[in-house]
C-alpha cells in the first residue's frame, strides 16, 4: 500500500500560507470596522451666542443647530451656548476666527470700526421693518464682498427693523428735546444720537437695561422689541417711533474659517441650503417680536410718540449730514464710500 505524506518542510508552507491569508482578512475587516466607526463619529462644534436663551433670536439659532444635525444625518452636532456663557458679545467674532468657538452670531456694532463697510448698513437710513434691513445687509454683502470677513466664514446676515430713540422721564416732542440727554448707544447708532443733539453712551444691550435703572443714562437707542425680549419696559417711560431715521444694528453668524474647511462639500452644501432659510427666518422674526415690543411696551404703561410730518423732516435733515460724513470717511480710507451708501438708499426704496 502508498502512502501520500507531505514532508515537514511543504507542512510549513501550507501553515505559513495559511497564516498570511489570515492576517489579511484580519486587517481588511478590521479596516472596514475601524472606517465604519470614524464614519460614525460625528464632527462637534460649538456655537457662541449673546442673546439669552428665551429671546427668538437665540431660539432660532438654537433650531439652526438642530437643523443641521437632522438633515446631516447627524454627522454634525452643535454644542449650543446662548447668553455669552462661551463668549462675551465682543469677543465672539474674534472667538470664531481663533476658534475658541467653531461657530457665533454677534452684532458687528460691538467692535466700532473692525467692519468699515458693512457699518454703513447700520446707519439711520430709514428702515421699515427686519426683513427690508435683512435683506439690504446680504445685498452688501453679496455686492461689495468686504475684505473685513476673510478671516471667517460667513453663514448669513440679519439685521432687526427700526431702531428708535427711548427715554426715561423726559418725553421727547422735538429736536430740542433730546439735546444734552445720555443716550446709550451701539455703532452707527451713535451717529443718530449726535446728529439729534444727544450724547451717546457706547454699551452692549447686556448691559442696558441696569444702566437705565439707575440712571447712569437717560435713554437708549434699540429696536421696539428689546422692550421686550430684554424688559427694557420696566425701565423706560416714551418710545419716539420715527422711521424716517430708523437705524439697524446687522448681526453676522459666521464659522471658522478651518473648521469650515475641513467639512465634506456635503455638509457645506446642507449647510448653506439651511444658512438660506435661516436668513430669511430671522428677518421675519424680527418683525413679529417688534409687533408684541410694541404691545408689551404700551401694556407696561409707557408712551408711544409719533412726529408729525414737519418734525420728522426736521430729524431727517439733522441725520443727513451723518450719514454723508460716514460716506466721505469710507471714501478716504480707500473704500467705496460713496457707492455703498447709494447702494443702500436704493436697496431699501426697492425692497419696500
Amino acid at each position: 500500500m502508498i502512502h501520500s505524506r507531505k514532508s515537514s518542510s511543504e507542512k510549513a508552507v501550507v501553515i505559513s500560507s495559511l497564516t498570511v491569508i489570515a492576517v489579511i482578512i484580519s486587517c481588511f475587516i478590521g479596516g472596514i470596522f475601524t472606517q465604519t466607526a470614524k464614519a460614525a463619529d460625528p464632527v462637534k462644534l460649538t456655537y457662541a451666542n449673546f442673546f439669552p436663551p428665551v429671546h427668538v433670536q437665540s431660539q432660532l439659532a438654537e433650531s439652526w443647530c438642530k437643523e443641521v444635525e437632522k438633515r446631516t444625518n447627524g454627522a454634525v452636532k452643535i454644542d449650543y451656548y446662548p447668553g455669552g456663557t462661551l463668549a462675551k458679545a465682543p469677543q465672539i467674532y474674534e472667538s470664531v476666527a481663533l476658534g475658541v468657538a467653531d461657530i457665533g452670531m454677534t452684532v458687528l456694532a460691538y467692535t466700532r470700526g473692525r467692519f468699515p463697510v458693512m457699518g454703513a448698513v447700520d446707519l439711520p437710513m430709514g428702515y421699515t421693518n427686519g426683513v427690508v434691513a435683512t435683506k439690504v445687509a446680504n445685498a452688501v454683502m453679496e455686492e461689495f464682498k468686504p475684505k473685513e470677513f476673510e478671516d471667517t466664514q460667513v453663514m448669513f446676515l440679519h439685521a432687526h427693523g427700526p431702531g428708535y430713540i427711548h427715554t426715561k422721564k423726559k418725553e421727547i416732542k422735538t429736536l430740542a428735546d433730546i439735546k444734552g440727554l445720555k443716550i446709550r448707544s451701539t455703532g452707527m447708532s451713535t451717529y443718530l444720537v449726535n446728529a439729534l443733539g444727544g450724547t451717546p453712551v457706547g454699551q452692549s444691550m447686556q448691559e442696558t437695561y441696569t444702566s437705565l435703572q439707575k440712571g447712569i443714562v437717560d435713554g437708549s437707542t434699540h429696536p421696539i422689541e428689546s422692550n421686550k425680549g430684554w424688559k427694557l419696559a420696566e425701565v423706560l417711560d416714551y418710545c419716539v417711533a420715527e422711521n424716517s431715521v430708523g437705524y439697524t444694528a446687522t448681526m453676522v453668524v459666521t464659522m471658522n474659517k478651518a473648521k469650515w474647511a475641513s467639512l465634506s462639500p456635503e455638509i457645506q452644501k446642507a449647510i448653506s441650503e439651511i444658512n438660506k432659510e435661516w436668513t430669511l427666518k430671522h428677518g421675519q422674526a424680527w418683525d413679529e417680536i417688534d409687533l408684541a415690543g410694541k404691545q408689551y411696551f404700551t401694556e407696561a404703561g409707557n408712551k408711544i410718540i409719533t412726529l408729525d410730518a414737519k418734525e420728522s423732516e426736521k430729524w431727517k435733515n439733522a441725520v443727513a449730514p451723518a450719514i454723508n460724513s460716514y460716506a466721505q470717511e469710507l471714501n478716504t480710507k480707500g473704500f467705496k464710500g460713496t457707492e455703498v451708501v447709494d447702494f443702500i438708499k436704493k436697496s431699501i426704496e426697492s425692497s419696500k
